[in-house]
């Protein structure tokens, strides 16, 4: 089974972690949120939520690692050497990396996301330079995942499921996405 590990810093986007690990656990893939040093977070609109684990080594077993935003959520993953490191090693050894909305920068300081196509939030082509920025909801490129904000949650978890090569036509129906996109 494949594994997710999605990342809790301190001001992360609620909206966007939460559904993301949502709709990957209805699409049946493991996965776990990990927090740094203590088990509660504080998201940036003031929810304090447990994550399952505390970021270490452990995660490199994992298959996909995902850096949501938030304020200041993006720039504490940025800041924090040891998650640069982990972006560096997932990308080295061929693993996926998913990013949305600010957490989309640390993936610009990890050095990860030279030539690919990405996109991430509002202004955001003034900060992932070295990428080849494009205004779309959800992007994947090689082993790179990335995606715009809050409302752009959806679709970015349905194509990391995409990318784990599960088919998601029926998770969007059951979730009346496509009724809710006007398809």
């Amino acid at each position: 089974m494949k594994r997710v590990a999605v990342l809790m810093a301190e001001g992360y986007e609620e909206g966007e972690t939460l559904t993301i690990v949502d709709l990957l656990r209805r699409g049946e893939i493991e996965c776990h949120t990990f927090s740094f040093n203590r088990e509660y977070v504080k998201g940036m609109h003031g929810m304090n939520v447990k994550a399952d684990k505390i970021f270490g080594e452990e995660i490199k077993e994992y298959d996909v690692l995902v850096l949501p935003g938030g304020r200041p959520g993006g720039q504490n993953l940025r800041e924090n050497p040891e998650v640069i490191s982990m972006i560096r090693y997932f990308n080295e050894h061929h693993k996926y990396l998913g990013a949305m909305c600010s957490g989309t920068i640390a993936l610009e300081t990890a050095d990860v996301i030279n030539g690919k196509k990405v996109t991430g939030y509002t202004g955001y082509e003034n900060k992932l330079l070295s990428g080849n920025f494009v205004d779309e909801v959800a992007v994947f490129d090689q082993n790179i995942i990335t995606s715009q904000g809050p409302a752009t949650a959806y679709p970015f978890a349905f194509k990391i499921l995409e990318v784990l090569g599960k088919d998601v036509t029926e998770m969007k129906e059951k979730l009346m996405y496509t009724f809710a996109r006007g398809k």
